[in-house]
């Protein structure tokens, strides 16, 4: 049986998941974000009520409409993509990528997605790199070159254009302001 599970967006998202389902008698086959396989073929309603109340306690929830999986797919597409990779090519496309994920053509995508989180997914995009970007600034690891190219930022200047839009303020002003961490969002809040 295959469950796909709302705001299950990291690791720990996972390891929480994994642990209130092994407690629960449930057997997971396999894990990734968003979506839990379990050996179980079937779960009685009992079963079912108690999986809700778990995930809803934790902050997940269970997701039976086809059209909000394929939303939930898309948005965890692009976070693994962006916060949990090494980089981000320029050349990247994210429509040929999500479309050829979903097989479906992206215009059905674009529309489904903006009709059900009010935003459209370029601009779902840009948010999760403007968050990466906080992230990756926070750490003061990386300069902002660094930080551009990992993100598949043409220049610095295009990934400044974007963060000021965004935030507000430029990268360099919210990292001297030293409000990095306070301005930053759990990833799945995001919208």
């Amino acid at each position: 049986m295959t469950l796909h599970i709302k705001n299950m967006v990291c690791n720990r998202c996972i390891t929480v998941v994994d642990q209130e389902l092994t407690k629960l008698g449930l057997h997971v086959d396999k894990i990734a974000l968003g979506e839990v396989s379990l050996k179980e073929e079937n779960l009685s309603e009992s079963q079912l009520h108690q999986l809700d109340d778990v995930l809803v306690r934790n902050g997940f929830e269970r997701i039976d409409d086809r059209r909000a999986r394929l939303v939930e797919s898309l948005k965890n597409s692009i976070i693994k993509r962006i916060h949990h990779s090494d980089r981000v090519s320029r050349k990247f496309n994210w429509s040929d990528v999500l479309a050829d994920e979903a097989h479906l053509e992206y215009n059905y995508l674009s529309n489904l997605f903006s009709s059900m989180e009010g935003i459209t997914l370029e601009q779902y995009i840009i948010r999760q790199k403007i968050e990466r970007a906080k992230e990756l600034l926070f750490y003061d690891e990386l300069t902002l070159s660094e930080i551009a190219d990992k993100l598949g930022y043409s220049s610095v200047a295009h990934l400044s254009a974007q963060f000021k839009k965004v935030t507000g303020l430029t990268p360099s002003e919210l990292k001297k302001s030293r409000t990095v961490d306070a301005a930053r969002k759990p990833l799945d809040s995001i919208s």
